[in-house]
């Protein structure tokens, strides 16, 4: 191997993006670039021939390049042909140094790539590149402040793939240039429209995630939906399925529509065919969170299929109309569930409730569920990874439940060193990052995720005696780690975050209550790696899922949570903990009933179980923790979840195709 060759096996490799789950992969480029978070592409681009050739001279380094490029071509053999699957989404999480995911369902798009990688499934993503991604979070007074950073899909592994397309967006055309980025063996299609022959506002569709007004959400989706489709057929790629996560997508509906009535079929005939080609998946389990585009808006941006159809606007637009609502509005989720063959929640639970949400819908009752899961090698750490790869062989990360068996089989003495290793991971990565000095061996509540409303955050201050209480124990040490953000134009919710850090700054904290701003991945394996408790407080049952408890599972931190999302039906009294649902009806009595809860079994369950031994993370602590690997290790996985998917899903719709022709 000369200089050339090993940059070109190192530029492979970083476009390959398989070191967003493979450690050692991720810490051969952390070497390289010289500890700076930096993208791989980007470290390979700036490597100079002397670089390589001191690279060249370390035979360990060189064994280390061969393994992962060994490693990559048995993932991509057999070799990856057009997808039958298309999975279209808004966002996706791939890794911190992507920003191009903001929380929940980004992470969830992500794993599920991921994992259809790894099972080998013939798919795709298609979603949006956003020039300046999700934001970065600053605190500044006490306040949640936003600043965004330009973003250079080619510096980020992302190949110009040479084709632009066009989408009608009300009464203009907007192109769109085509980028692909590799996740394994499957490809992601993203669409940017910074491009100079779009009008100023044109070139903006797609800068920020999230961003703008429903003006510009309407436009964005548009361009995800008709685009993205419009730029799997300039591929040459003709997908069976098309997965639509989350209704952000649905106006890759009107595409394929259109495709049926230019071939000759009537409005009805087109919706029979293109139904059989689509599932939906839900997310939301409240009315407020469902895409709704006022009358006036939609009819504008629906206007170019009417006129290519030589159909009534109004016809078009009764689509998407909720036949519950008087309003006129242009409901995304209900134009999808309408439109899809086969259509889920994501857990149970919010199976059961979506079905109670859409039952005004036809299809509606027939709203299934699958569980969400996670990718275990991205998310479980890596001292646990080369354990239960040591110990048991690869396949715990499938789910496989004898592997997890054998996990949770480990001796008492190698779990406590594996899970004392994982809280040393976070109090040095806390140390490094915002010089915050806690102790590994203390009891460490983990609670991380989006500063909505209905995630409470602020749930345990509302009884602020008894939460000081906990932290003003020296003999039984507690401590609490919190991240998280608001959105930029949610104010109750940067209200929530404005009172937790004002109380992680307090003297009443102790040191013990700690807020660490810029939430995003990096931070998250951190806490998952960390944490001895992962604490969950919604409001049942607002939380569709609810993955960052999963993540925490696999690394042998036990649960605290209400009883929802996927928790609702995993937990089993010994993996964890659930907070009992108040009957309350009032919401601040509800929330102080539950809070009351939450702290009485953290101080009298929680602290007395992990200290049960007079030190930290006693035999009984350890055994919960084997049964939390034994119980939700198979179980959370999203392979599971794929698989789950694959068979529940993807087949029959491709099944039904097949017997239809």
């Amino acid at each position: 191997m000369d200089t050339h060759a090993l940059g070109t096996a190192l530029g492979r490799l970083a476009r390959s993006h398989v070191w967003t789950w493979s450690p050692e992969l991720r810490t051969l480029f952390e070497e390289l670039a010289g500890g700076r978070p930096i993208h791989p592409s980007t470290v390979v681009a700036d490597l100079t021939e002397e670089d390589l050739g001191r690279v060249l001279a370390d035979p360990a380094t060189i064994v280390r390049v061969q393994r992962q490029l060994d490693a990559l071509d048995r993932l991509l053999t057999p070799e990856p042909g057009p997808p039958d699957i298309a999975y279209f989404s808004p966002e996706f999480g791939i890794s911190e140094l992507l920003r191009q995911y903001s929380g929940g369902l980004g992470i969830l798009a992500g794993d599920h790539v991921k994992a259809a990688s790894d099972l080998a499934l013939s798919f795709c993503g298609v979603g949006l590149f956003y020039r300046q991604g999700f934001f970065r979070q600053d605190i500044t007074a006490g306040q949640q402040t936003e600043r965004y950073r330009e973003q250079d899909p080619a510096a980020l592994g992302a190949v110009d793939s040479g084709v632009t397309v066009t989408v009608p967006i009300a009464s203009r055309e907007v192109q769109a240039r085509v980028w692909i980025l590799t996740v394994g063996r499957v490809s992601l299609v993203l669409l940017d429209t910074d491009l100079p022959f779009n009008a100023g506002p044109d070139r903006s569709i797609t800068d920020r995630l999230y961003g703008g007004d429903r003006l510009h959400r309407i436009e964005q989706e548009l361009v995800l939906g008709v685009g993205g489709a419009r730029a799997l057929a300039a591929l040459g790629w003709n997908p069976s399925v098309y997965h639509l996560n989350e209704g952000h997508a649905g106006f890759l509906l009107l595409e394929l529509l259109d495709r049926e009535i230019r071939g000759g079929a009537s409005l009805d005939e087109a919706r029979r065919a293109v139904r059989a080609h689509v599932v939906f998946t839900t997310h939301t389990p409240v009315p407020a969170g469902i895409d709704r585009f006022p009358d006036g808006m939609a009819t504008a941006h629906l206007q170019p299929w009417a006129d290519a159809w030589k159909a009534p606007v109004a016809e078009v637009a009764a689509l998407g109309v909720d036949p519950a609502a008087d309003d006129g509005a242009f409901n995304m989720a209900i134009f999808c569930l309408e439109s899809a063959a086969r259509s889920n929640g994501v857990s149970r639970l919010h199976g059961s409730v979506s079905r109670k949400l859409f039952a005004q819908v036809p299809s509606g009752a027939a709203i299934g569920s699958i569980t969400n899961g996670v990718h275990a090698r991205t998310w479980t750490a890596p001292h646990l990874q080369d354990a239960f790869d040591e110990r048991v062989g690869p396949s715990w990360a499938d789910g496989e439940p004898d592997a997890w068996a054998q996990v949770a089989a480990l001796p008492v003495d190698v779990v406590s060193d594996l899970r004392r290793a994982g809280s040393t991971v976070l109090t040095e990565f806390l140390g490094d990052r915002i010089g915050v000095d806690l102790d590994p061996d203390a009891l460490t509540i983990g609670f991380a995720r989006r500063f909505a409303t209905y995630k409470r955050a602020n749930l345990l201050l509302t009884h602020r005696a008894e939460l000081e209480a906990l932290l003003a124990d020296d003999e039984r040490p507690v401590q609490f780690v919190f991240a998280g953000k608001a959105h930029p134009a949610d104010e109750p919710g940067k209200e929530l975050l404005r009172q937790i850090v004002a109380f992680a700054a307090s003297s009443a904290a102790n040191g013990r209550f700690v807020f660490v701003p810029d939430y995003e991945m990096a931070v998250a394996r951190a806490l998952y790696a960390g944490s001895d408790v992962w604490l969950n407080t919604p409001i049942r049952p607002h939380e569709a899922c609810g993955t960052s408890g999963e993540k925490a599972a696999l690394n042998g931190g036990l649960n605290c949570s209400i009883s929802d999302g996927w928790w609702d039906e995993m937990a089993d009294d010994r993996n964890g903990w659930t907070i009992p649902d108040s009957s309350a009806r009032e919401a601040r009595e509800r929330d102080r009933a539950e809070a009351r809860s939450a702290l009485e079994i953290i101080g009298s369950e929680i602290v007395p179980t992990f200290y049960a031994d007079g030190g930290p993370r006693s035999g009984p602590w350890l055994d919960r923790v084997r049964h939390c690997w034994s119980s939700l290790g198979p179980r959370v996985t999203a392979a599971r979840m794929v698989r789950d998917y694959r068979d529940e899903l993807y087949q029959p719709t491709l099944d039904a195709l097949s017997g239809g022709r």
